[in-house]
């Protein structure tokens, strides 16, 4: 499983840990990643995903996870977010027609 959001592609980064000294050692910065069950209205099912905190609190203010999926561009989205926003897509096609 790797450390990266399945919404924005956020991942690990790398840096230094620097002391008073200015002693440098490398370390690694997680993201906070959570394990969250979303709604999606236009399938009417339920959705689990890795998602960061952020990314979580950006689906809440776009108004769901259609909706930001919608926006979302596609080489940031995992494969899972990818087959997701084509099924959420042709649904919606479906439903307007």
């Amino acid at each position: 499983m790797s450390r990266s959001c399945e919404l924005t592609g956020k991942s690990v980064m790398y840096g230094n840990n620097v002391s008073h000294a200015k002693n440098r050692s490398r370390r690694r910065f997680l993201p906070n990643l959570v394990n969250v069950t979303l709604m999606s209205e236009a399938l009417n099912q339920r959705v689990r995903l890795r998602i960061s905190a952020a990314a979580l609190r950006t689906v809440e203010h776009r108004g769901g996870l259609d909706a930001f999926l919608a926006k979302a561009k596609g080489p940031e989205l995992s494969m899972k977010a990818r087959l997701l926003k084509k099924q959420i897509f042709k649904k919606q096609q479906e439903v307007a027609a």
